[in-house]
């Protein structure tokens, strides 16, 4: 019966294994923060040995820093720079289309979106400056499409990283909540409404933009 067990172990491919042990650190981590959780928690969780981890991962902390870098990228590539000198791309379907994904992809892991907004920062200098980083990069994305918008007269004034600063921390305090409070994805039309009005009560300025557009000729008024 042990040979069957051991067969059994090694026949499950590397990455199916590895995937395995994240899933179970990613749900341990998220329930009971990164500190109180122990390796052994996790190979309890994943149903695999000690000396298995270990054939993945050096420790706990490269098993939760694989997990952020993973989702951080997966944030990273939901968030597409906005188009503003196209008249024929609407820049509010974008504004809304980025804010949809964000939350979207926020509500669809939501132990992630805790563990990132809640359990990632302090846990040591090293990771904070990964953290910083990662941040860094959003902040620049979204500076660099506020100034853009600026220009065009679809953004308010203002210094644009402070904008940029002030819509990540909303948006981050909105998913933090949502998550916590057990949102399900299906809320995720009605946050991004709300996300969307909150942002044009504030430094939006896309429908006045939109109104002062010509109509197409053959469209009906």
């Amino acid at each position: 019966m042990a040979r069957a067990r051991t067969q059994r172990a090694t026949s499950v491919p590397k990455a199916e294994r590895r995937q395995q042990i994240l899933t179970a650190a990613r749900d341990e981590f998220a329930k009971r923060g990164y500190h109180q959780t122990t390796i052994d928690d996790i190979v309890a969780q994943a149903g695999v040995a000690r000396g298995t981890f270990y054939l993945y991962f050096e420790d706990k902390r490269a098993v939760f820093a694989d997990l952020i870098d993973r989702f951080a990228a997966q944030l990273a590539v939901t968030i597409v720079r906005i188009t503003t000198d196209d008249p024929k791309e609407n820049v509010a379907a974008q504004v809304r289309e980025n804010i949809r994904r964000i939350i979207g992809t926020c509500l669809g892991d939501r132990a992630m979106t805790k563990i990132l907004f809640s359990d990632a920062v302090g846990v040591d200098p090293a990771f904070d400056r990964k953290l910083m980083n990662f941040y860094d990069s959003m902040v620049a994305l979204l500076t660099e499409s506020l100034r853009d918008g600026q220009a065009l007269g679809v953004v308010s004034e203002g210094e644009p990283r402070v904008l940029a600063y002030l819509t990540l921390g909303a948006l981050k305090e909105l998913l933090y909540q949502a998550v916590t409070l057990g949102l399900a994805e299906e809320s995720a039309e009605v946050l991004t409404q709300q996300m969307y009005a909150f942002l044009g009560n504030g430094y939006l300025r896309v429908a006045e933009r939109e109104r002062k557009q010509p109509r197409r000729p053959g469209k009906a008024r």
